[in-house]
């Protein structure tokens, strides 16, 4: 079994509340999640809204294969 993971900082300069970054937020880890059928949460930063920091997880018997989904999500 092999794992990918990745971590990925995320600044937002135009955004104004929270709850502007949830929005986008949101928006960007329910394509992610759909397009490449990953694990993907938001694991830091949860009170600065300005800076999100994502975290990508996947899992396939193929190491070749997990490089080339984290690769293309990056």
């Amino acid at each position: 079994m092999n794992v990918g993971v990745c971590k990925i900082n995320i600044r937002i300069p135009e955004n104004q509340s929270l709850k502007g970054k949830r929005h986008v937020l949101q928006s960007i880890i329910t394509r992610v999640r759909d397009k490449f059928n990953v694990a993907i949460a938001e694991v830091d930063n949860g009170d600065k809204w300005q800076i999100a920091t994502l975290g990508i997880s996947y899992v396939s018997n193929n190491g070749r294969h997990v490089n080339e989904v984290i690769s293309k999500i990056v």
